[in-house]
């Protein structure tokens, strides 16, 4: 349950000389999507995918990848579920989008904007526009930091998992678990190639 606020990451970064063959490469070890669910109207969950990759390209091009299956709950028989009842047909989620390399002026190591993102989820053959603001951070000259200005909020049936939701909680015998989660983003590029 992740949308593509990624793509936001690299508006900062598209304002830099480009030199050929240059990317940004996500560093999937300092990245996270994380969401949130409520079961029984009153229980709050936080809960993560782990397994993100992703890249900017020279002509600015994003494309991000999350591996569903890499989902943490916290509880080994509810991690279980989730990838064989609500991932099981596509157990990855790509974002992508254009990045609009006029949205943000050139940035320094240390300054900080606060850019406007639109981009694409897909995920077993639904597609959900997702329209949000991100805070990038350039950490360093080859390092650069994107995350959620706001909470994402992301439908259940947008993304057409409604059926496996329902599983889960005969399953799991709930009386209810909500079908919007808000989903928050930490993603750091680093850049490689020619202009690293």
């Amino acid at each position: 349950m992740i949308k593509t606020i990624i793509a936001a990451a690299l508006f900062g970064l598209g304002t830099l000389p480009v030199a050929a063959e240059e990317r940004w490469i996500l560093n999937g070890a300092e990245s996270k999507l994380a969401y949130g669910s409520i079961k029984k109207n009153v229980i709050g969950e936080v809960n993560h995918f782990a397994g993100l990759t992703g890249s900017v390209s020279e002509t600015g091009s994003v494309d991000v990848t999350i591996d569903l299956f890499s989902v943490e709950t916290w509880v080994d028989i509810r991690n279980e579920r989730m990838r064989e009842h609500v991932f099981g047909a596509a157990p990855t989620a790509h974002l992508s989008a254009e990045i609009d390399k006029d949205a943000v002026n050139a940035m320094a190591p240390g300054e900080t904007a606060e850019v406007d993102v639109e981009g694409t989820l897909s995920f077993a053959g639904a597609e959900m526009d997702i329209y949000t603001e991100m805070f990038v951070a350039r950490l360093g000259t080859d390092r650069a930091l994107v995350t959620t200005d706001e909470m994402i909020m992301v439908s259940t049936a947008e993304l057409g998992i409604d059926a496996g939701v329902d599983t889960l909680k005969k399953l799991a015998e709930l009386p209810g678990i909500t079908r919007v989660a808000p989903v928050t983003l930490r993603l750091v590029f680093e850049r490689t190639g020619e202009g690293a």
